[in-house]
């Protein structure tokens, strides 16, 4: 069971990735997708990490509001 679990996690985890436009950005290059989260990474450690998640987390939750939004109204 924990093995499924994982394996549906990962799959999301990668939705994620192809919802944010990353995959067609990177030209669905492995390398560059994983160079890309590399980076944020670093960034993320080198800056004040808790305000830089902070407003990931912000902007993830604003963007996963707008598209629930249309289907709230029947659209």
């Amino acid at each position: 069971m924990q093995r499924r679990e994982r394996t549906r996690r990962l799959i999301e985890l990668g939705g994620l990735v192809q919802k944010a436009g990353l995959v067609d950005l990177a030209d669905d290059d492995r390398a560059t997708i994983y160079g890309a989260l590399l980076e944020l990474v670093g960034r993320a450690r080198n800056e004040d990490a808790g305000d830089t998640v902070a407003l990931w987390k912000r902007r993830g939750r604003r963007a996963f509001d707008a598209e629930e939004e249309p289907r709230e109204t029947g659209g």
